[in-house]
């Protein structure tokens, strides 16, 4: 079925059947994994028809990019929780601890679709280039909000373009890497302050 001819919901029972079936296929896929799953099974997780699945989406790999879209809107969100925030130079350090604790937060109630996205991600290059465009939209939010508080440093794009590497590296680690040997407290606590560094310098 050609792109053109997918059936486009406009009323409120069919808008909340696609997104039903876009919320079952995804989840799905991630929990079994992307290539032990079918519009089938998608079908039927979803309690419609596999005619109805195909009248919403292409195949599972349109349920799949668009459900990570939504994924990638979700790790966003704590960052767009705080993008009005007014912040004084003495609450940097808790506005960036606070932002790494809902990412953790976030990442520790996704673990099985991380873990399925990142080996597609490495291997398809569409999926690859929705998170890059996350990491750059997430990078404008945090310039936007350093802006508006008048942390408005040199390269501060790509200033804060490490800060969302290091934030998100660390809450993989945290939530998923778990090494027994490392003092998670006290990483943080680096990361934390190498971040206000970082913002503080002026170059």
């Amino acid at each position: 079925m050609e792109k053109s001819e997918l059936r486009q919901p406009i009323q409120k029972r069919a808008i909340e059947k696609k997104q039903n079936i876009l919320e079952c296929g995804f989840n799905l896929m991630c929990e079994k994994g992307y290539y032990n799953v079918d519009c089938i099974e998608i079908a039927k997780a979803s309690n419609v028809s596999t005619g109805t699945v195909y009248q919403y989406f292409k195949d599972k790999r349109d349920i799949f990019l668009q459900g990570l879209k939504n994924y990638s809107d979700s790790i966003l969100f704590p960052i767009l929780e705080y993008k009005d925030k007014k912040i004084k130079t003495n609450e940097l350090s808790d506005f960036i601890r606070k932002i790494i604790k809902n990412n953790i937060k976030v990442h520790n109630l996704s673990k099985s679709a991380h873990e399925e996205i990142m080996s597609i991600r490495h291997s398809d290059p569409e999926v690859n280039e929705i998170f890059q465009e996350y990491e750059l939209e997430a990078t404008n939010v945090l310039v936007e909000i350093l802006k508006n508080n008048n942390f408005d440093t040199d390269n501060l794009f790509e200033k804060s373009h490490l800060i969302i590497a290091w934030m998100d590296n660390l809450c993989h680690e945290v939530a998923y890497h778990k090494h027994k040997e490392l003092n998670y407290e006290a990483m943080t606590n680096i990361v934390v302050d190498e971040i206000v560094n970082l913002i503080m310098k002026k170059d």
